[in-house]
């Protein structure tokens, strides 16, 4: 498959910056948007996954590691290994959009594409992204037509989320090479790889990305005992004198923390977007079995509490989508607008830094929808969803790790604050005027809303409201605590849920009205969708703001900024029974996600 896809456009907002300014619809890359080429490689990705890896989970699932690696030279074949990478390597060198597409259709088998993610995205990216001339020629080629495989040794068994702990040591000897010592844990393809992407300490201190081939003398442990995800080898890396040669260093080092953090923001966006594809398959699962499954001489999928379910489950997927798809759009955009030679990854590298918040909140957002998407197919299938006749226990067991993969849930809310407030007070972000300027509109005159009556226009103003919630919360946390406030995770916790609720709600009310101007079928159920999020965000802001304020105040402190947020967010409940109706039956009588 070699192509080139048509660069998406749209507004190059800076990352968090949505959450100062209000967007357009026009400026935001959707799902409706996607060109022809696009369509061609998603439907590449989605045969190859029904034709060649459903057929064979079964023997995936009993560690058949020769096949696991056949799949993955046939992935290279069809050029889904190097959507990332230009020619000049062996890639196909398409764009964001392409490559989010290819990671929803791998999310049909989670073992697979357990395999796929650890090769093509933690291995080829950070080569790609950080990797010398000659370091990309020895070993892209091989890697993006499958005929070597690849790992990412990051994690140990003291220091999981706290990378920079670890304990791997590369002695550094006369001649330049490394002496490497140490354990990794949870390695992804740590059975069978060949090609290891592997951090240590360079002389106890100096924390540095290596390239370690199986052949210095690399062990691994036995494979791991897993919940889920029983396709995908998962085991330990034992290195013991292994020599890596000076050329073997990857990046710089003692700069290693470039390497790990910037692949992490790339992980953590195609993971969002696998979580997305998990959500899209498990829809179609609970729509036919609703639709076949009778009680009381009807399809189950005419009660109201399993419609209820089936419209929830659309309506959680349809914002993680939205903002997946926004999300591409302005990486796109930033990398097009950045001058770059094709075979240097600097441009993307900049955008991924650029948007390392957007990428935590899909990786959160995902992984949270997802589990909630799949609980609720296990529920509309009963007793069937509970054994392993069905699909849907199988789902459950696999996607549970994906809150804890490419850095917990729980540090990934903690950067999405923290990466905005480090901004604001470096003066990249204008969070901090911004919130001042809120107070000073707070102890004035309440202001008349601008007049806006066109579709969604209440959605619309519950988002502005969202916004303005987000930056008084952020501006008391910054005044209570200051620098203090990286200590104070709770409330940090509520920052982030609140942020990942106001992108959330914008991206879909964005796309809705989006989906109304332009030519896109099936308007009405974009505006449910998008109608259904924004009622229950507001919900889930308002608890937070108040429980953020709660921690932060107390007495008639406290009782003057839930006054002031009272002035904020009013948003009147909407009745969602209706809308979700809608969408449950449409998912029912198409068989499948309505938006797919």
């Amino acid at each position: 498959m070699a192509m080139t896809a048509a660069p998406t456009t749209t507004s190059t907002l800076r990352g968090g910056e949505w959450l100062l300014q209000s967007a357009t619809a026009d400026s935001v890359f959707t799902p409706e948007g996607v060109s022809d080429e696009h369509r061609l490689i998603a439907q590449t990705a989605h045969e190859f996954v029904d034709k060649e890896i459903l057929p064979v989970l079964d023997r995936l699932e009993e560690k058949d590691w020769a096949l696991a690696r056949r799949l993955v030279k046939r992935g290279g074949d069809l050029g889904l290994l190097g959507v990332d990478v230009p020619e000049a390597y062996g890639g196909v060198g398409l764009d964001k959009v392409s490559s989010l597409v290819v990671s929803e259709k791998m999310a049909r088998s989670a073992s697979f594409g357990a395999t796929f993610g650890a090769h093509a995205n933690l291995t080829v990216i950070p080569l790609f992204l950080f990797g010398s001339d000659a370091q990309k020629q020895k070993y892209l080629p091989k890697l993006l037509a499958g005929e070597i495989i690849g790992a990412y040794g990051l994690t140990e068994s003291g220091s999981g989320s706290d990378a920079l702990g670890a304990r791997t040591r590369a002695a550094r000897q006369p001649d330049g090479s490394f002496i490497l010592n140490g354990e990794k844990m949870w390695i992804t393809n740590g059975g069978f790889a060949d090609l290891f992407v592997v951090f240590a300490k360079v002389d106890g201190d100096q924390f540095t990305a290596l390239l370690v081939e199986r052949g210095f003398g690399v062990k691994s442990g036995k494979e791991e005992h897993k919940m889920g995800l029983h396709g995908s080898s998962t085991t330990a890396l034992i290195f013991q004198d292994v020599k890596v040669p000076a050329e073997n260093v990857l990046g710089e080092v003692g700069k290693g923390h470039k390497v790990a953090f910037n692949v992490l923001n790339f992980a953590r966006f195609k993971l969002g977007a696998m979580c997305a594809g998990g959500a899209r398959g498990a829809i179609a699962e609970s729509a036919r079995y609703a639709a076949a499954r009778r009680q009381f001489d009807v399809p189950i999928a005419s009660f109201g509490a399993i419609k209820h379910k089936l419209g929830e489950m659309v309506v959680r997927t349809y914002a993680i989508e939205s903002l997946l798809y926004r999300t591409a759009g302005l990486v796109d955009a930033r990398i097009a607008a950045t001058p770059h030679e094709p075979t240097d990854g600097s441009a993307a590298l900049a955008a991924f830094e650029e948007y390392a918040v957007e990428a935590s909140i899909a990786k959160v957002a995902g992984s949270e929808a997802l589990d909630f998407v799949l609980d609720e197919n296990i529920q509309i299938h009963g007793g069937n969803g509970y054994v392993r006749d069905y699909p849907a226990e199988r789902h459950y067991r696999d996607a549970r790790v994906n809150r804890i993969f490419e850095g917990t849930n729980e540090i990934n809310r903690l950067l999405i604050p923290g990466l905005l407030i480090r901004r604001a007070v470096k003066g990249e972000l204008p969070l901090i005027p911004a919130a001042r300027a809120l107070q000073d509109e707070l102890l004035g005159p309440p202001s008349m809303p601008a007049s806006d009556e066109g579709l969604l226009a209440d959605e619309r103003r519950a988002v502005d409201a969202f916004k303005k919630t987000a930056l008084m919360v952020f501006g008391v946390a910054i005044e209570t605590y200051g620098q203090k406030l990286t200590g104070e995770q709770e409330v940090l916790m509520h920052l982030a849920d609140i942020a990942i609720d106001v992108y959330s709600a914008e991206s879909a009310t964005l796309r809705a009205q989006s989906a109304s101007e332009g030519q896109a079928t099936r308007v009405p159920l974009h505006v449910d969708a998008a109608r259904v999020f924004v009622n229950d965000a507001a919900m889930r802001i308002e608890a937070s703001a108040r429980q953020a304020l709660a921690a932060m105040a107390e007495g008639d402190t406290l009782r003057t900024m839930l006054a002031a947020f009272r002035r904020l967010l009013k948003v009147t409940p909407t009745n969602t029974v209706a809308p979700r109706r809608r969408l449950a039956d449409e998912t029912v009588a198409r068989g499948g996600y309505p938006f797919a």
